[in-house]
């Protein structure tokens, strides 16, 4: 990144940690391997669980006997659907919620699919929970489960969600009238009008292919209950542990203060653990009933089936523009396969409607969504969650109109992108919390000027006149996208003073490898005004911080960040009022920094920060002569966002493409990002890397593919390909700085940012590479036999 040509603003406190790249404090622990993950805490007699899982896509069970899997050696208990009956079964109930004014305005459908902890009466995909085993161990235990008799009546299976929605397909769900989870539509302007008098229209079909989030470390759940209170303890890999905490009480009729969830280290999350399984309401129940602790890790096939999907969208997507290329109008009916069950909503099908404008000027909206329910596995938020879907549809669009009108592709971007002097911008959609959208701040033209000139357009283009060399063809593509974040309702920060003198920070929300323990506390060492290394961070327990929300939809640093900071700033003003009683000078008189409450006069009184909170005294009373502790310096912050901070982006990327293997090189990446004031250049950097990669993994490798009979054809890594860092090319990285008005920090989320773009830039790269063949880039992932495929198949007139 061009950090030095773009030095980052220092806003708040004395600016001595917020903006600098502090090496992240928590790698020396986990580089030495003492990391603890769920897997590492070893729990005194502790059985372990393995589920069945269906191996059908559609089926009616007939009949489950266990009796021989009982009678295995080592097996504690065996549970089916009936021994589950009396739970409730599962809703992820925030994430299903319809905000108001979002109900209000836009009269969304949003249907109900309640998931049992364990199949009854039928199955409705492939990897579906069935029965689970307690044994000794989980050699045992799976040993048992082929021993678990189910008979099944196989049923009529969808994989297709267009087909899915025809008049006569079969029920997934009985109880509701079609297959549909969720419709949802918006309208700005007259776009039958506008598309009526346009100049130019392009008409597409866009498909956004399904892929995994795939993390290091799968799913994992240990629990057990504390002997003399009953109280009832959770390790979880969850990205949100204060719902998972509210989801067991509800399940287990438990008040939430007898449940403890601490959320452990975490080998990754991007979204597949930010929602609730049957699986974390199975285990901690089992540990309750059986009276041991009960440990459940995922194995890497049942990561990749069972484990949340995401990504599979088909857009019908027009674009109207007058002869000068200004967009008019815009017109898109999209609909995302749900897989089995409605796990989230709206939370995807509106991200994608609310995102599908990005950083463009159209002032003639017509956007149709409509979630669809398939026998594949549930489909919910993955990095992006709905933009990368929707930025591709909207990119390819853009170049496919591009062509249309001969104007070169990042042009027709650059006169139709909303300028600085609009912002905020108000786009006439509504966004995800119910409010008018408005873009609060940003320079897009500025992110595009950037990645054209770092991309050497004009040297790519000479190449091409160049032609060919040995069957290869070179290409260049763009992408731009915006992205709201810190999405609300709230996050959690309470900073407490230790008598020692060090600061403990806790905040509700746990980190998946984004370096929180280090950003934070740059951000409270600001705002307090101690050296950054007194200061220790706890995220993800729900004893520490009884209220949170958690880390997903690149919120943390918006929310947290901002309520560490807020909390930081009361603590301080407690810090120098207590120094000025004990020290019997006014408070205005005294400063804080480093740690010392000092006089501003030169040679005057000061004290130390673990002297002071040793002996703090209580308000009004004198100082206490023998050593006992006054009042605690404590402060507890609820930060609740007045709306999305939005974040943007542009990406150049060049390629090149051998037509006889089909192979694809990208020989230049560009990003240019804005996610307003940074607080540690090179956790921002990483995250944007970390984001690109994934987003080329799904552009270029990535694939979850059903056969017609609901069979995943790529379970295992032997057919699922994900990329090494030798796939993944050096970043030619910039970026830009406008604050957020929307927050204390000025700041906006990118954890999410760097995977929007990526299927879009390499898709349009690819496209312009091959324009020698009239392929045009639909789908991904451009795997070397799709390109074959494309080139085969292309009209060349």
């Amino acid at each position: 990144m061009s950090h030095d040509s773009h030095p980052h603003p220092h806003p708040h406190g004395d600016g001595s940690w917020i903006g600098r790249s502090v090496p992240r404090v928590e790698d020396d622990r986990l580089l030495r391997g003492n990391g603890r993950y769920v897997d590492d805490i070893a729990l005194p007699a502790a059985v372990e669980a393995a589920f069945l899982r269906s191996p059908h896509a559609h089926a009616r069970i007939d009949s489950v006997d266990v009796s021989a899997a009982l009678a295995a050696p080592g097996v504690v208990a065996v549970w089916t659907g009936d021994d589950v009956a009396d739970l409730p079964a599962m809703l992820n109930k925030e994430e299903l919620r319809t905000p108001p004014g979002l109900a209000e305005l836009l009269d969304p459908v949003v249907r109900m699919t309640p998931m049992p902890l364990l199949a009854a009466d039928k199955v409705l995909y492939v990897g579906q929970p069935v029965a689970v085993v307690f044994a000794e161990n989980r050699y045992l235990a799976e040993d048992a489960l082929e021993l678990v008799d189910v008979r099944y009546s196989p049923l009529a299976v969808l994989v297709d969600p267009e087909r899915s929605l025809t008049p006569d397909a079969p029920l997934l769900h009985e109880e509701l009238p079609d297959n549909t989870a969720v419709t949802v539509a918006a309208r700005v302007g007259d776009p039958d009008t506008a598309f009526a008098r346009a100049h130019a229209v392009v008409s597409e079909r866009f498909e956004a292919h399904r892929y995994v989030a795939s993390p290091i470390e799968t799913r994992a759940i240990s629990a057990q209950v504390d002997p003399y209170s009953g109280r009832l303890t959770v390790w979880s890999g969850t990205q949100t542990p204060h719902r998972l905490r509210d989801a067991l009480a509800h399940t287990l009729g438990l008040e939430p203060a007898a449940v403890h969830v601490i959320a452990a280290d975490v080998g990754g999350g991007f979204g597949q653990k930010g929602i609730l399984y049957v699986e974390e309401l199975i285990v901690p129940h089992a540990a309750r009933r059986i009276g041991r602790p009960v440990l459940w890790r995922e194995d890497r096939n049942e990561n990749l089936t069972a484990s949340s999907h995401a990504r599979e969208q088909i857009h019908r997507i027009e674009l109207a523009a007058d002869s000068e290329g200004l967009i008019i109008a815009v017109r898109d009916r999209i609909t995302v396969n749900f897989g089995a069950y409605n796990m989230t909503g709206l939370v995807v099908p509106y991200n994608s409607l609310c995102h599908l404008l990005g950083p463009y000027r159209i002032p003639n909206v017509d956007i149709d969504v409509v979630g669809v329910l398939t026998n594949t596995t549930f489909a919910t938020p993955y990095r992006g969650a709905g933009r990368p879907e929707t930025v591709f549809a909207m990119e390819r669009a853009m170049d496919r109109l591009a062509a249309e009108l001969g104007i070169e592709p990042e042009e027709l971007r650059a006169r139709n992108l909303v300028g600085p002097d609009a912002m905020p911008y108000a786009t006439g959609l509504v966004d995800r919390s119910g409010r008018p959208q408005t873009y609060d701040s940003g320079d897009y033209p500025e992110l595009l000027r950037r990645a054209v000139a770092k991309a050497d357009v004009q040297g790519v283009r000479a190449r091409q006149r160049a032609g060919a060399r040995d069957g290869k063809y070179v290409g260049i593509g763009f992408a731009m996208y915006i992205e709201a974040t810190g999405l609300g309702p709230f996050e959690t920060a309470r900073i407490d003073i230790a008598p020692s003198g060090r600061v403990r920070l806790a905040i509700g929300a746990p980190s998946q490898g984004q370096g929180h323990r280090t950003s934070m506390a740059q951000i409270a060492a600001d705002a307090i005004g101690v050296p950054f290394d007194v200061i220790d961070v706890v995220g993800g327990d729900t004893e520490a911080t009884p209220f949170g929300v958690g880390t997903i939809a690149s919120r943390a640093l918006v929310n947290a960040g901002n309520a560490t900071h807020r909390a930081g700033r009361l603590v301080r003003e407690k810090i120098v009022e207590a120094a000025a009683r004990r020290l019997g000078v006014d408070a205005d008189g005294l400063g804080l920094s480093d740690g010392v409450v000092a006089s501003k006069e030169p040679g005057g009184p000061s004290i130390g920060l673990a002297e002071l909170a040793g002996r703090a005294p209580l308000p009004g009373t004198p100082e206490p002569a023998d050593g006992r502790y006054g009042t605690e310096i404590s402060e507890t912050v609820h930060f609740r966002p007045p709306g999305f901070a939005v974040s943007a982006g542009a990406h150049a990327a060049v390629v090149e493409v051998d037509a006889h293997t089909g192979g694809i090189e990208i020989l230049h990446y560009v990003v240019v990002h804005d996610a307003g004031n940074i607080v540690n250049p090179m956790i921002a950097e990483g995250q944007v890397t970390g984001g690109i990669a994934q987003g080329i993994g799904g552009a270029l490798y990535e694939e979850m593919v059903y056969g017609p009979d609901g069979q995943p054809r790529t379970g295992t890594y032997m057919d699922y390909l994900v990329p090494t860092s030798s796939e993944i090319p050096d970043l030619d990285m910039d970026e830009t700085f406008t604050p957020s008005p929307m927050n204390d920090l000025g700041v906006k989320g990118l954890g999410e940012g760097g995977a929007i773009a990526p299927q879009a830039v390499l898709a349009g790269a690819v496209e312009d590479a091959l324009r020698p063949f009239g392929v045009v880039v639909r789908r991904g992932p451009l795997s070397p036999s799709r390109v074959r495929d494309l080139i085969r198949t292309a009209d060349r007139t």
